[in-house]
């Protein structure tokens, strides 16, 4: 068998800087590994990407095989399959051309990728760490109805995939336990929160405005709810105000809401550093999520919601992993996903003065860019972080 001729290959289709927060982190990953290692980056890109990170004094040392992205959030679902497809071929010629002794994969494609990933490994005896950001099939299940036979294919690959890593990654306690239970994988699994970026908390006297969503509309956020529920709030004579940023399959309905209501505001699909900023001026952020999803997801706004130090109102049920969170980081109020408590719950924040919401030191380092990259690092490539003889 050939000699490994990379230390590190790193695999997801999304990275910088179309992906602002994952994109970021996984570009300091990449970086940090190559201080010591030989460090790969297979990925899609729109334009030269070498061109991009090089005028940017970004990426030394970095060695990248990205090829062109075709689609978007936005494209139709048969054209994302044919690119997943698409992607994953040429994950596995880019991986048999640099021989990775190490390769780190994520859930962006999911299933395929990461199975290619482990059909690669197997075959030149290399180690890989699969990071699950998502479930999937179950995930997309959630949102789109899969064949019962395909389902179970797709989980049967997944399961393959999940056993034979040398090191898993995930979000939440009930993720891990689901993994186990339906892979009966028994490698090492680590939690890891999804990072935001950096932003210095304003005092709550401070903050002139109410209530925030910032994120996706998407098909999982409960969005039909939380606009019939604000319309019935504003009906009746409330006064807080509600301002939303991000795109989505909804956003079509939090338009109409705004354009109903002086009291809303829509602002579309902003930058990730402007998300921050527009988070730290409200007193309360918005966390809808459906209960089932939450199985196999965490929302990625609770991080940015964290560090802005802005209470966070759940709606979900009190026995999901996000309803825990706010509880443990005592950051907020759950209100069960119901229309009458819902706006019975914005009456009751009228008037209110919320309380300075402060996580721990401790806690805000562990939400920051730079920690996901070296916890990245340290769990990838054993031995890589200094001082890390746990993983080594």
């Amino acid at each position: 068998m050939a000699r490994n001729k990379t230390d590190l290959a790193i695999v997801n289709r999304s990275f910088w800087p179309q992906s602002q927060v994952i994109g970021e982190a996984l570009l300091q990953f990449a970086e940090e590994a190559a201080q010591h290692h030989s460090v790969c980056v297979i990925t899609q890109a729109q334009g030269d990407l070498a061109r991009l990170l090089g005028s940017n004094g970004r990426g030394k040392g970095i060695q990248l095989r990205a090829c062109n992205a075709y689609t978007t959030s936005a494209s139709g679902l048969i054209k994302r399959v044919a690119e997943a497809v698409f992607f994953m071929l040429w994950t596995f010629v880019s991986l048999v051309r640099e021989k990775p002794a190490n390769v780190y994969v994520s859930t962006n494609p999911p299933v395929v990728v990461p199975f290619i990933v482990a059909v690669y490994c197997r075959l030149f005896g290399a180690r890989y760490v699969y990071h699950l950001q998502d479930i999937h099939p179950e995930a997309a299940n959630i949102v789109m109805p899969v064949n019962w036979v395909i389902l179970r294919l797709l989980q049967v690959v997944d399961n393959y995939s999940l056993r034979h890593a040398g090191a898993i990654i995930t979000l939440s306690e009930d993720m891990k336990t689901y993994i186990q239970q339906r892979s009966n994988t028994e490698c090492p699994i680590h939690l890891l929160d999804n990072p935001s970026f950096a932003v210095t908390p304003v005092p709550m006297a401070q903050r002139t405005s109410d209530i925030v969503f910032c994120g996706n509309a998407g098909r999982l956020q409960r969005i039909p709810l939380l606009m019939a529920a604000i319309r019935d709030y504003l009906q009746q004579g409330g006064k807080l105000h509600f301002t939303f940023a991000g795109g989505g399959v909804h956003a079509n309905d939090v338009q109409a809401l705004a354009n109903a209501y002086k009291q809303v505001d829509y602002l579309g699909f902003i930058p990730a550093s402007d998300a921050a900023e527009l988070v730290k001026q409200h007193r309360w952020a918005l966390l809808p999520i459906d209960d089932e999803v939450t199985k196999f997801a965490f929302p990625s706004k609770s991080s940015g919601y964290a560090l802005a130090g802005t209470r966070v109102l759940a709606v979900c049920g009190e026995d999901t992993s996000v309803a825990r969170w706010v509880e443990q980081l005592e950051i907020g109020v759950v209100c069960p996903p119901d229309h009458n408590a819902l706006v019975k719950c914005f009456f009751s924040l009228e008037g209110g003065t919320a309380d300075n919401c402060m996580i721990s030191l401790d806690v805000r380092e562990k939400l920051h860019v730079p920690h996901f990259a070296k916890e990245l690092c340290r769990i990838t490539v054993p031995g890589s972080v200094k001082g890390d003889e746990a993983y080594a």
